[in-house]
């Protein structure tokens, strides 16, 4: 953002809103982009073989581990899984590639 920012000739004290920014010079949200990126990983470990390190590394953790006190925190997979529901996608699809990078794609406006 503040890369956004210096290009557009503002600063922070000049208090203008980041979403001004970002539809002034055309950039998506970073949220959306953020999520396009780990669905592009989550792509990319779909596609491998089963016996892959990566695959089984992050897909296959272990569910015995004792956690601590309070609100657990947001693991990777689960944050993936939320990301797949709310853009209304199924795991089957990432096995085709153009059907995924059409579902993942964010467009710049």
């Amino acid at each position: 953002m503040r890369m956004l920012r210096w290009f557009c000739g503002h600063t922070r004290k000049d208090r203008v809103r980041n979403e001004v920014i970002q539809e002034r010079v055309g950039v998506a949200p970073i949220e959306e982009k953020l999520t396009q990126h780990r669905l592009r990983w989550f792509e990319h470990i779909q596609r491998r073989p089963p016996e892959a390190s990566v695959r089984s590394g992050v897909l296959n953790c272990v569910d015995k581990v004792k956690r601590g006190r309070g609100r657990p925190k947001l693991t990777w997979d689960e944050s993936v899984k939320r990301d797949l529901k709310d853009w209304n996608i199924s795991e089957e699809v990432a096995l085709d590639r153009s059907a995924w990078r059409l579902a993942v794609s964010v467009p710049e406006p």
